[in-house]
């Protein structure tokens, strides 16, 4: 047994060595017919011992078995989204923004390639390869662990043992070539063709097949390390040098930069390049490269302030205006948008357009029947810039929002720059907020379509959002195309919505100009949905992201008796109103309350309030006479003002780890 075991671990070595040259290095040392020979001969050892096959084995890439649906995975640190610029002003007012907190400091930054694909996250423990999930709303993704084992360059196992826990962050991406073939061979069995790389790569990965997902040839670049157990790296670019070192596949077109000069060349000769890639680019990033100032800039809302995305330009062509169609928003306003000859812009098709507003529409003298030209830069909405004026031949007409609501014929009111439906109960409105509540961002609750929603609303099993958890079995089931098995499905993702956090609720609830972001924040700052119901004006404001026009929204909502009568509802029919409990794991911090505020050095202000709760303390958001302490990092503002002012005692984050540790 000895003898085979270390035959089949220089097999699996020799094996992950060719792939790491073949799929990272891109150079190929023996023939594919000696690679085959060296799978067949591991194939044959592990089907005679079967105990010792392991889930890094190069012949366990791909599962035999389909899932049905992806789990759930929380990502223990976000993964952010990006601030973005289209032009050099931009970056400049970003490097501004940053040597604004910074006290003179000379930065250089990593300048990378903004890879057109699927962001993932890959986790290894003591080298092996264990979880990769998606992006998802940045704080919880799916797992897409065996599909993600399916792709070649994404190591089993690492180069070296490594201690501990690793986790790397990348980009996912379909090949031009594998893209192209794919089309071919689906032009040939006269299919519909693949729209763009982008969307085939996320279509690929989310495959309930990992078969399918195998036979589509993506690859990936790893662009960031996010943990490891070496504490020894400075700057962004030796992180990514240290990873390369343990398999990981790297993009070597990756620079360090030492002025913003430097980074604008290197956008400039890409922008003129990209087509010799053999992959699809939409800009590049440009990252500050010390990870001790990166640390030091730290985030707003959900972008940290030392990265950035600088886009290339939007794309833009021509087509007809054939129409201006109107949009009822859940909040009541109407929304012109353009209805256009299908155009191909970026390998999407597109049919309609934003066109912002009525005023917009008369300043750009844009008008029914014009040749116009539609701009669509990456995911952003494709936007009517305007008419082409030569092309006009008289016949074009001048367009006008009516007078009348075109749901529920209510009268139409302006309010600033844009146009309300002044009818609450209008069905359009409702249905919006139906749509919104059940959507993935907010309850999840899947099964429940637009469609879904639609029907029932029309048979008013739906009357108000909380008339979804007062659905029968016994009532959907006599639906037309709804069935007992459809019907069962629905109820239990109705049910299971009912555990999903308190922010979800919040988000769901539809508060003018609470988007998921603000909904988190407001989550972490109450304990439940009834003490953001009773906070006031300034307990608001006082929070970090939530200014005054956002806090007047919430206020005004929650005014509303119609809107508490259903917070009420809600309760009763049991969704989660409150923040989960934490058991406390000691009281050594019973009676004592903390408000934290600043970017600490290395924990986040989630990770403090959970060790603070867990032994027993309190967090609050406000510092008053009763605060125990204010925990400070770097940028504390107007908290640590009042703090000094109170005579409170204020710990640094090595403080308050000391305080931690002297208490239990």
């Amino acid at each position: 047994m000895e003898h085979h075991i270390q035959k089949l671990n220089d097999l699996k070595g020799q094996i992950r060595d060719h792939d790491y040259n073949y799929y990272v290095l891109n150079q190929s040392l023996i023939s594919d017919s000696q690679y085959d020979q060296l799978i067949i001969e591991l194939k044959r050892i592990e089907n005679a011992y079967p105990e010792l096959i392991t889930s890094d084995s190069p012949t366990q890439r791909v599962g035999g078995e389909a899932s049905d649906q992806f789990n759930s995975v929380n990502h223990t640190v976000p993964m952010l989204s990006l601030a973005n610029t289209f032009d050099y002003t931009g970056l400049l007012e970003w490097e501004q923004r940053a040597h604004n907190l910074l006290d003179d400091t000379n930065l250089s930054f990593s300048a990378e390639l903004k890879i057109d694909g699927l962001a993932i996250s890959l986790i290894y423990e003591n080298g092996i390869f264990i979880q990769g999930s998606t992006r998802g709303n940045g704080l919880v993704g799916e797992d897409v662990t065996t599909n993600l084992r399916t792709i070649k360059s994404i190591p089993l196992s690492l180069t070296h043992p490594l201690p501990g826990r690793l986790e790397v962050r990348g980009e996912v991406y379909m090949p031009l070539k594998a893209f192209n073939s794919i089309n071919k061979e689906r032009m040939d069995q006269n299919q519909p063709l693949l729209a763009n790389p982008r969307n085939a790569a996320s279509g690929s990965l989310r495959q309930l097949d990992p078969r399918i997902t195998s036979s589509r040839n993506l690859d990936i670049w790893v662009y960031s390390l996010n943990e490891s157990s070496n504490s020894n790296l400075i700057d962004h670019t030796k992180s990514l040098n240290w990873i390369q070192g343990l398999g990981l596949k790297t993009n070597p077109e990756t620079r360090v930069c030492s002025s913003l000069e430097e980074v604008q060349q290197y956008y400039e000769y890409w922008m003129n390049h990209r087509s010799e890639l053999g992959y699809e680019i939409d800009g590049i990033v440009i990252k500050v490269n010390s990870l001790d100032i990166q640390r030091d800039l730290g985030f707003v809302g959900r972008e940290p302030r030392w990265a950035i995305a600088y886009k290339f330009p939007a794309e833009r062509t021509n087509t007809k205006l054939i129409s201006i169609g109107l949009n009822v928003g859940r909040t009541g306003s109407i929304n012109p948008f353009a209805v256009l000859a299908p155009v191909q812009i970026g390998g999407v098709n597109v049919t309609n357009a934003s066109l912002h507003n009525e005023e917009d529409i008369h300043r750009k003298d844009i008008r029914i029947g014009d040749t116009v030209i539609v701009e669509r830069a990456g995911d952003v909405i494709p936007h009517v810039v305007g008419p082409v004026i030569e092309s006009r031949t008289g016949t074009e007409t001048e367009f006008q929002m009516p007078e009348n609501c075109p749901e529920c014929n209510s009268s139409i009111i302006k309010d600033d720059s844009t146009h309300r439906c002044s009818n609450s109960s209008c069905p359009a409105i409702f249905l919006e907020t139906i749509k919104h509540f059940v959507s993935k961002n907010a309850l999840d609750i899947e099964g429940l379509g637009e469609k879904w929603c639609e029907i029932l609303i029309a048979h008013k099993m739906i009357q108000q959002i909380s008339d979804i958890y007062k659905l029968k079995l016994e009532d959907l089931s006599t639906l037309d195309r709804m069935g007992e098995i459809l019907a069962s499905k629905l109820i239990l993702n109705i049910e299971t919505s009912k555990t999903k956090p308190l922010d979800r609720v919040i988000f769901g609830l539809g508060i003018l100009h609470v988007g998921s972001e603000i909904a988190l924040i407001l989550s972490q700052c109450f304990d439940s949905l009834q003490q953001l119901t009773e906070a006031s004006f300034d307990d608001l404001i006082k929070i970090e992201g939530i200014g005054p026009k956002i806090a007047t929204s919430i206020q005004q909502y929650f005014s509303i008796e119609n809107n508490k009568i259903l917070i009420d509802e809600l309760l009763i029919l049991g969704l989660t109103m409150e923040n989960s409990v934490l058991t406390p794991a000691s009281t050594s911090l019973t009676n004592l309350t903390f408000v934290i505020t600043g970017t600490l050095p290395n924990l986040s202000r989630k990770e403090v309030e959970e060790l603070i709760k867990i032994n027993g303390g309190k967090v609050t958001n406000s510092v008053t006479s009763n605060t125990s302490y204010l925990v400070i990092g770097e940028s504390a503002g107007s908290k640590l003002i009042k703090a000094q002012e109170l005579g409170t005692p204020l710990l640094t984050e090595s403080d308050f780890l000391n305080l931690m540790q002297s208490t239990s």
